[in-house]
């Protein structure tokens, strides 16, 4: 019987385990945002990066990552925050948007957070110019509300189109 009962626990922790969303939690001019962690590839220190001219102004343009060409965007001018001081904190963070790869400029990493799908509420509805399409929910981290983004819809097809016209132009 008491075998019974923790093979039944174990089953249930995992099912709680899978259940759990993980997302990166990072900040951008004092606030928390999240990216869900199966999308992130890798997160590495500021490098070298190559502008590319008459390019959006968010995009800082691409660097090379052991021979793949990545391109690189600045958040916080994509969000139209103020333009962010390079600190020794910030990093980039590497995403696989299948097929492509883009590299993130963030002011600092903080955490992997987990949280049960039950947790994650809905995005606010927010009466403004500018669309919040890209935000999928929002968790709270301690005293923290953490805005769960959707990379994919943080770029619009123009963005798509020059990743994939400067991964290829230096690829050839």
């Amino acid at each position: 019987m008491n075998e019974v009962t923790e093979t039944s626990s174990d089953v249930y922790q995992e099912k709680t385990a899978a259940e759990a969303e993980r997302f990166l939690a990072f900040t951008l001019s004092g606030e928390h945002y999240g990216i869900p962690l199966l999308k992130v590839k890798e997160v590495i220190e500021l490098t070298k990066i190559t502008p590319i001219p008459y390019a959006p102004n968010y995009f800082k343009g691409i660097m090379n990552l052991r021979g793949q060409v990545i391109s690189v965007i600045d958040l916080r001018l994509k969000f139209k925050m103020s333009k962010a001081e390079i600190g020794s904190q910030s990093a980039i963070v590497i995403l696989d948007l299948s097929p492509l790869c883009l590299g993130v400029i963030v002011d600092s990493i903080n955490c992997v957070l987990a949280s049960e799908r039950s947790e994650i509420q809905a995005r606010p509805d927010v009466e403004s110019q500018v669309k919040s399409d890209y935000i999928s929910g929002v968790i709270r981290s301690k005293q923290d509300l953490v805005l769960l983004l959707d990379v994919e819809r943080t770029l619009n097809a123009e963005d798509f189109q020059t990743m994939k016209t400067q991964s290829q132009s230096k690829a050839a």
